[in-house]
């Protein structure tokens, strides 16, 4: 077995240097500038003119759709084209454009990454990153976690609270800790800014009543203390019968800096949230898919977060950098479903309801060291962080009375009978330790090390019955990356990496685990070229890569798993985003997932697709503005279109679910230097389609919204 092991290291390491060999041919075809022009043997050097724009730093807000730099990717502040991984950047210039309205739409237009799996169900930012569910563990934000270690207790980001959002791909263990081998996704929360701005904004249309407003700027004439305040209201509705989708939101934040090296910024917001649980119908059923089968009085999702946190920077000197990020979390939820209405009219529905509540304290303490000797730069990072979670759920079970899908006629709350409950607390606490090397030989090649030791303590008390778990876990994770400049717009790279993911036992759902729950295990083998073209402000990246996770729970019966389970991915990524001149905007995307269950509990899915995993996935986003003329304004016009492939609904590959495409747009109109109006639609065709089945349950897509805004900026 050892050696069948080994042999296929050998074989996987001789298709990776292939693969690695083929993008240098690529890479050294496209040499005309830069390092190439060495050769020349000219005793003078004569140098392009270099233009600056597009980037505003590590955390944005970004001038234009591209990015340059980024501190997801390294924990430091590094361009993109040098990081020894695959990093696709949201700005905030193109949320605006499509007028974003979730954490999922914000990245649906990003390579490698599958969202809005569950249709119009969305309680949660379903986000699937190079195959691997990320919804659970990978959602962080300003680099800190915002996991959901329970059961249903969290909360979603607000995207107008957002100015830039950050997908790192692949394995990301040995920076963040607990996370998926797929990746992760980081959100920049908007922050003061050096200058006076500031925006109001109203928009109106299809489950849209909305107000909101953006302000900020200096308090004092030298800069020390500067301010920004964020907030909307809105009332509104997910597009069918019995929804909401109501929000009121309010981000003060603070930034006090004496100096130019020492700067402290306090984030705060306040998040109010009323929506709906999930929503699904019987597989078979032919019926209006707005229609409604919960029940009306009870079916809710409401939940309430508070946050406060903070960042501070120090330059102790011209080397060494002390960084500090902290914030507390409370989430409460208040959670009621009436779901499983079946093609049988006499049937019960299932009924149950949660009364949640969640802190989260987390902290990540870094210490920076840059130095240079003969040629070599170093940039040396270590650091601790610490999450502590704590959960309580009461959660009720019951049951609903019947209802006829082709002619529902809903009964109260009199028919509804919630007996047997669960009382859990759920506490985790996970520290890391990381050290990271950061090495650059002759401008050219950079070498990145990094390792990271994890324990992770969760507990979890079950109130009712007085069970308790107890599971501690720790592990060391490391990750080596290379990348090469073959001139200053062009690189290639190549890494190693590795995941960390324990999970919590659940016995609170009644499941059975065979043999106990160990951490999942994930490691990746990744070859990319970058490309940032002189002539205009863009970023074009290729990437292969082969994914593989260990202990991945099988179900062997419908009570009991048995954590055997082993999923392989192999993929291709290619990305390109561009601010070709300041009217045409382009991004392009396409993924292609060679996904493959390699073990599971009993043997019959070996060689299957997992669940919910497409081979496909292609999209584009084009918009142009048509500069104003007289007393006409700037004009623009955009449209985009996202394809999702084939997937199947189960492991055993017997449920298929065709593939879909859908159509947005988006025009613009500055009806003067200041004011704004705007429409954007999502689902421009109204195009029905199924987006996934779920054990016999199909969850059908988000339909046609179209929305009008109008906005005055100062």
């Amino acid at each position: 077995m050892m050696v069948g092991r080994q042999a296929g290291k050998a074989r996987l390491a001789s298709k990776m240097m292939l693969a690695s060999s083929a993008l240098m041919t690529f890479s050294l075809g496209m040499v005309n500038s830069g390092w190439a022009q060495d050769a020349s043997g000219s005793d003078t050097t004569q140098l392009k003119t270099i233009v600056v724009k597009g980037s505003a730093g590590a955390t944005g807000p970004d001038s234009t759709i591209v990015a340059k730099d980024t501190a997801t990717g390294t924990k430091t502040d590094t361009p993109v084209i040098d990081v020894p991984a695959s990093v696709s950047v949201i700005t905030q210039k193109e949320l605006e454009a499509r007028h974003v309205e979730s954490l999922q739409q914000a990245v649906a237009y990003t390579s490698g990454v599958f969202t809005d799996e569950f249709g119009n169900d969305d309680r949660y930012d379903y986000i699937r990153i190079r195959g691997f569910d990320q919804t659970v563990l990978g959602t962080y934000r300003d680099g800190l976690p915002g996991r959901i270690p329970a059961s249903f207790t969290a909360s979603r980001l607000e995207p107008y609270g957002l100015q830039r959002v950050e997908v790192l791909k692949g394995s990301t263990s040995t920076l963040f800790g607990l996370n998926g081998p797929g990746g992760l996704v980081n959100s920049i929360t908007k922050r003061p800014q050096d200058v006076k701005f500031g925006e109001v904004y109203t928009s109106f249309g299809d489950g849209t009543k909305e107000v909101g407003v953006d302000f900020g700027g200096p308090i004092d004439a030298d800069g020390v203390w500067s301010y920004r305040l964020t907030g909307l209201a809105k009332n509104g509705d997910l597009g069918w019968d019995y929804s909401n989708d109501n929000r009121l939101y309010i981000a003060p934040a603070l930034t006090i800096s004496p100096d130019a090296g020492t700067s402290l910024t306090i984030l705060t917001d306040y998040y109010k949230r009323d929506g709906t649980g999930a929503r699904g119908f019987p597989t078979g059923a032919n019926i209006d898919i707005d229609t409604f089968l919960g029940e009306p009085d009870f079916n809710r999702f409401n939940t309430k977060q508070t946050d406060i946190g903070y960042q501070f920077e120090h330059e102790i000197n011209d080397s060494l950098t002390f960084r500090s990020n902290g914030r507390y979390s409370h989430v409460s939820l208040d959670y009621a479903e009436v779901y499983g209405a079946s093609l049988d009219p006499t049937a019960n529905r299932t009924a149950f309801s949660v009364d949640g509540g969640s802190n989260r304290y987390a902290i990540d303490n870094q210490l920076q060291y840059d130095a240079a000797w003969d040629g070599i730069d170093s940039k040396t990072l270590v650091g601790f962080d610490y999450a502590n979670d704590d959960t309580r759920e009461t959660i009720l079970f019951g049951t609903a009375g019947p209802i006829d899908i082709n002619n529902p006629s809903y009964c109260g709350l009199s028919c509804i009978n919630l007996g047997p409950y669960t009382d859990w607390r759920v506490r985790q606490q996970a520290l890391g330790i990381y050290a990271q090397e950061q090495l650059t030989f002759d401008e050219r090649w950079m070498l990145t090390l990094g390792g990271r030791w994890d324990r992770v303590n969760t507990k979890a008390d079950y109130v009712d019955t007085g069970a308790q778990d107890d599971d501690t876990a720790s592990a060391f994770t490391k990750r080596i990356g290379l990348t090469y400049k073959v001139n200053p717009n062009l690189a290639v790279y190549a890494n190693y990496s590795e995941s960390f993911q324990p999970l919590v036992t659940p016995s609170s759902n009644g499941y059975t685990i065979s043999g106990g729950l160990k951490p999942q295990e994930g490691e990746q083998y990744e070859v990319g070229v970058k490309y940032q073209p002189d002539g205009f402000d863009g970023m074009f990246t290729a990437a292969l890569f082969d994914l593989t996770q260990t202990n991945v729970p099988s179900y062997v019966s419908p009570l009991v798993q048995k954590q055997i389970g082993k999923v392989g991915v192999r993929g291709l990524e290619l990305e390109g985003k561009a601010a070709i001149a300041d009217n045409l905007n382009l991004t392009l995307a396409y993924s292609y997932w060679d996904s493959e269950i390699k073990e599971d509990g009993t043997g019959g899915n070996i060689g299957n697709r997992p669940q919910r995993v497409p081979r496909h996935l292609a999209s584009a986003w084009l918009d142009y503005t048509i500069p104003g003329e007289g007393q006409r304004g700037d004009i623009t016009l955009g449209g985009g279109v996202r394809y999702i492939g084939q997937s199947f609904g189960d492991d055993a590959n017997t449920v298929s679910v065709g593939g879909y495409a859908t159509v947005d747009a988006a025009v613009s109109y500055k009806v003067t230097k200041d004011v704004t109006l705007a429409l954007n639609a999502t689902n421009l065709f109204d195009r029905e389609y199924v987006s996934t089945n779920y054990y016999g349950t199909e969850y059908y897509g988000d339909r046609r919204k179209v929305v009008g805004t109008l906005k005055y900026s100062w």
